[in-house]
């Protein structure tokens, strides 16, 4: 951008670079909501929308909690359970009564307006008063903020490496990569999905817990679009694992770049307030990202065939003019 037009617009660069230790830490917060994500949309290859539901259920849940007395990490850990039977509801209309997954989702998430708001006692929002308690994690101090972000982020990746190498997160995979064939091989499929729908929106909840302490109180709409970032941060951090690792798959680093994915995302709703675009603005701009993201991989798979067809073709061209 002209740096004339920056300094007419009245921008400063130091406003932008003072902004960006605290998109850091919330890009942390929703890279550990795209793990959650990831085990059903990449794992089990299902759709969720129950996520947005959960994600505040998570964020009320520990506003409630430490209100009561609770400790901030217990409260959390209320999350994450209060998270895992959403999950398991979702996981039961898809799996006993047939529901189509993504159905299941949307009822669930449907439910959890009402459930969200009678938990915060029919409040709409509820504020915690951060110099009062010891909260884990807080935007009054960004630099502790990022760090115990990267604690939870790495601690939840090494669990999730783990996990799905045991027997159980293998046949949560196998069930996601082909349901028929783990279904021959003897593995409960209903089973395998519901501990995944269930597991997935547990870490989604815990995340909403993280980020209603770092912003000091829960909103029943904190939730709203949830998926979108979490898919942004997915499929920004797939880009970015396959531009810096190339062919080499490795299921921590995937993970690891999905937390990254979570960081660039929010990097660039830091750049888009900084250049005061209607904030109004922020949801569309959001899809436009995911849009461009999730484009890409189809738009460098057809350039890397262009450009190899194009090859095959001189090749051809100079072969045939070398035999005459």
């Amino acid at each position: 951008m002209d740096p004339f037009i920056i300094a007419r617009a009245g921008l400063r660069f130091s406003d932008l670079l003072g902004n960006v230790p605290g998109g850091i830490a919330q890009g942390i917060i929703w890279g550990i909501m795209a793990l959650g994500l990831y085990i059903t949309f990449r794992l089990l290859e299902i759709s969720d929308l129950s996520v947005d539901g959960t994600f505040t259920t998570g964020g009320a849940v520990t506003v409630m909690l430490i209100l009561a007395g609770w400790n901030p990490a217990a409260a959390i850990l209320a999350a994450f359970i209060a998270g895992m039977i959403a999950g398991t509801v979702t996981g039961l209309l898809h799996t006993g009564l047939g529901i189509p997954a993504i159905l299941s989702g949307i009822l669930t998430q449907f439910a959890l307006w009402s459930v969200n708001l009678a938990i915060m006692g029919f409040s709409a929002n509820k504020a915690l008063n951060v110099a009062k308690y010891d909260l884990l994690i807080s935007s009054r101090n960004i630099n502790s903020a990022i760090i115990i972000g990267l604690v939870f982020a790495a601690v939840l990746i090494g669990i999730m490496y783990w996990f799905f190498g045991t027997e159980t997160g293998s046949a949560i995979r196998a069930t996601g990569c082909n349901p028929e064939m783990s279904k021959a091989q003897g593995i409960n499929i209903n089973v395998m999905k519901v501990i995944g729908l269930a597991l997935s929106n547990a870490v989604v909840a815990m995340a909403g817990g993280l980020m209603a302490q770092f912003q000091g109180f829960a909103d029943i709409n904190m939730g709203r679009g949830a998926i979108v970032i979490g898919l942004a941060a997915i499929i920004i951090g797939e880009v970015a694992h396959d531009a810096v690792m190339g062919k080499r798959v490795n299921f921590a680093g995937r993970l690891s770049f999905v937390v990254v994915g979570g960081i660039i995302y929010y990097l660039v709703v830091v750049v888009v307030l900084w250049l005061r675009l209607n904030s109004n603005m922020l949801k569309f701009f959001t899809a436009v990202i995911v849009a461009v993201f999730l484009a890409f991989p189809n738009i460098r798979s057809h350039s890397q065939n262009s450009f190899a067809r194009a090859g095959r073709n001189s090749i051809r061209t100079l072969n045939g003019k070398g035999s005459e």
